[in-house]
């Protein structure tokens, strides 16, 4: 039987409050004074389930996730602003299930209809907050699993409509933001024992100093990258080597192999990597959370003599103290642990950081909560000196993610110390306005927005399931 989902409406009455936060803040007020380029009323949002199914190529598998359906739920919000300016949002899925997030999108459709843009962003820390706090959608959640990526998708949708109105990419209005404009977009309950506005504010300040050379840097420079384009399992050792050759010869000097799955296959598999890239570039392992805490730790052990950089997800995302435990044991092998893609929300990200369980942090730009729970997260790792190093890959997370990590380096870490982000090199051709790599680099897009606007024709074909892709796929399977 299919899934029926709650139709996005169309209109309702706008609510007088947005939590406990009058509508009509003073940034409203000075939004709507000379010279602002936010405008207009939201008056549809939409959303598609989008699926690249994994029969066509390209996509990489894990220890966990073997036969993935690269896909995403894409929404758009559109205004009555006559300049015709769309929202573009997704987050991130595997393919099923992708269904149940666009469920859960048209079930916050209605707490974004009928909102002039400039009342969102002008209190944006109550929006976030209505969309997270829901009374009865929050008892499926709260913050975290199917309705948390569909907060992610609508408000990366409201950032890069916001962005694109302001004529920048979202990474240049962060950076231009003043840092009491920054602070008012982050939802700070529940880490105020780790991170207060004060906090923030003293870190987003002393973040000015050097702001203009940093942004310079970037722009000729781009940020550092790593690749996972070349190990992931299921790639034959023939495959693997091929594409690892092709990646030094593009400059490539940061690898991460998957392991987990069979441990003598590992060790083969690490072995000719090692041996490809020689002892000085830098080695990362991802077991995508495959180990029991003392599975992890032996494992390990045994291959802690290729010298990797970090074992990224080494056990469950939600076991703080599993994750603390096997840092205790590997971080004096010269093993870090770099965890966070599918950490659920701000807590959990300060829970480790408070039980020192890990080395690496790893944001993801579609399993927190948009640009508002990622800018808490960076801020909460700048205080513990944490580099930040984001997960990207999938369905456009590498658009997302450069802009917050960029915005990072030049506005709050202000290092590039033991930092690179993480790039896939695939389904880029089915964005408009797509990442580029040079030397092994994200250069900073330039195009406002966040970078999420799919092409419509890509949409179209792969869109589940009456696209042109879908359509012969289920037909060739029922015969």
């Amino acid at each position: 039987m299919p899934l029926r989902c709650p139709a996005s409406p169309r209109s309702r009455p706008p609510a007088a409050h947005w939590g406990s936060r009058p509508l009509l803040t003073a940034r409203v007020a000075r939004l709507r004074g000379a010279g602002s380029m936010v405008r207009g009323r939201i008056s549809r949002l939409s959303v598609r389930d989008v699926r690249f199914p994994t029969s066509l190529g390209g996509h990489g598998s894990d220890a966990m996730h073997m036969d993935p359906d690269y896909s995403a739920a894409y929404v758009v919000i559109e205004t009555d602003a006559e300049d015709g300016i769309k929202g573009c949002g997704i987050t991130f899925t595997l393919g099923k299930g992708t269904e149940v997030v666009v469920c859960a999108v048209n079930a916050l459709a209605h707490h974004v209809l009928n909102k002039d843009l400039k009342d969102i962003v002008g209190d944006f820390r109550g929006f976030y907050r209505q969309l997270t706090s829901d009374g009865q959608l929050r008892w499926i959640g709260p913050e975290k699993g199917v309705v948390h990526l569909a907060t992610a998708a609508v408000l990366n949708a409201v950032w890069d409509l916001w962005a694109k109105q302001e004529g920048k990419p979202v990474w240049k209005l962060l950076v231009d933001m003043d840092p009491r404009t920054l602070v008012s977009c982050i939802d700070f309950r529940y880490i105020t024992d780790v991170l207060t506005e004060e906090d923030a504010l003293e870190i987003l300040q002393k973040g000015q100093v050097g702001k203009k050379e940093r942004e310079k840097q970037m722009l000729a420079q781009g940020y550092p990258a790593y690749t996972t384009s070349c190990a992931w399992l299921g790639y034959s050792d023939d495959t693997l080597k091929q594409l690892c050759a092709q990646a030094l010869k593009d400059g490539w000097t940061r690898f991460k192999v998957k392991v987990g799955a069979d441990l003598q296959g590992d060790v083969r598999r690490c072995q000719i990597i090692r041996d490809m890239i020689g002892p000085e570039k830098t080695l990362m392992m991802d077991a995508n959370q495959r180990w029991d805490v003392p599975e992890a730790v032996e494992w390990m052990s045994k291959l802690a003599k290729f010298k990797p950089l970090w074992i990224e997800e080494p056990t469950s995302p939600d076991d703080i103290l599993g994750h603390a435990a096997i840092s205790k044991a590997l971080v004096p092998l010269g093993i870090g642990i770099a965890t966070g893609e599918q950490c659920h929300n701000r807590v959990i990200f300060k829970q480790l950081l408070q039980a020192k369980a890990l080395q690496f942090l790893q944001i993801d730009s579609c399993r927190l909560g948009s640009v508002n729970e990622n800018l808490s997260v960076l801020l909460m790792a700048k205080k513990f000196e944490i580099p930040v190093c984001p997960h990207a890959g999938g369905v456009g997370l590498c658009e997302l993610v450069q802009h917050l990590i960029i915005f990072d380096y030049i506005s709050v870490s202000a290092s590039l110390k033991n930092r690179m982000c993480e790039y896939v090199d695939h389904l880029h051709e089915h964005f408009k306005y797509p990442v580029m790599i040079q030397r092994a680099s994200y250069m900073p897009p330039k195009d406002p927005g966040y970078s999420t606007e799919m092409k419509e024709e890509s949409v179209k074909k792969h869109q589940y399931p009456d696209g042109e892709v879908w359509k012969k796929l289920l037909a060739a399977q029922e015969n």
